[in-house]
């Protein structure tokens, strides 16, 4: 047997809403110009967890590519913002890890997050300047460890490519000097907008233990909305036959 998927692609379409797993808290943005969609789209717990993350590093690099904002003021203000945003991740992807047997790959996440956020602000409270220089470098190999560890986790080639993305571009940060804060928010922030745009692969859900509570509580109910979709399909069908 394959440790990876392979019978799944890398990244696809979104499922319909009615046969994910968790349904509490789904966003469904359904944007229309003249009655016509132009947009539409949902967004689970663990979307919009990456959507906050994605607005937390354009704001962070954007703004220290662009705007000349004393250091110790954005260490201040990026160190809240980076802590604010780890405990929304943790709110938002604990029921899914819970479920999916793998918290760990949070712990670890909010593990880079804060070690990387503590290790920012004392080279810029002590003056460090080896590490000054290499901030964009650090913050690519952090978030890469990340996907690292998720990838395994989960088996998902789609999270070790964007590890290999991250780690990528810090070979290639030197080519674009004077420009590395914007590359390293368009890396991070670019693939975090694709996976929360997209389905990505991961391990076949029947391979996780179904004895927890919360494992059985949503295999339930994603029977119970399969169920309901098939329902309504042949109701649809055994109308369009009688007309």
């Amino acid at each position: 047997m394959s440790f990876f998927p392979t019978n799944q692609p890398i990244f696809s379409k979104k499922p319909d809403p009615s046969t994910i797993q968790d349904c509490q808290g789904l966003w469904r943005i359904r944007w229309k110009i003249g009655g016509r969609s132009i947009f539409k789209q949902f967004y689970t717990r663990i979307d919009q967890s990456m959507m906050v993350w994605a607005l937390v590093t354009a704001a962070i690099f954007f703004t220290a590519q662009f705007f000349p904002i004393n250091w110790t003021t954005q260490a201040i203000a990026w160190s809240i913002l980076t802590l604010v945003a780890t405990a929304i991740m943790c709110y938002l992807s604990w029921f899914w890890v819970t479920v999916e047997e793998v918290r760990w790959t949070l712990y670890w996440w909010g593990f880079l997050m804060v070690g990387g956020t503590i290790l920012t602000d004392a080279s810029i409270a002590y003056g460090w300047g080896d590490i000054l220089i290499r901030l964009c470098p650090l913050w690519l190999a952090l978030c890469g460890l990340g996907y690292v560890g998720t990838g395994w986790a989960l088996r998902s080639r789609s999270t070790l490519l964007a590890a290999g993305f991250h780690f990528l571009g810090i070979a290639i940060l030197p080519a674009f000097s004077g420009w590395e804060y914007l590359v390293t928010g368009l890396i991070m922030t670019g693939t975090l907008v694709l996976f929360f745009e997209r389905r990505w692969d991961m391990r076949p859900h029947q391979e996780v233990k179904t004895t927890a509570p919360d494992r059985q509580v949503v295999k339930r109910d994603r029977r119970l909305r399969e169920n309901s979709v098939y329902a309504a399909q042949l109701g649809h069908l055994s109308t369009a036959k009688q007309n």
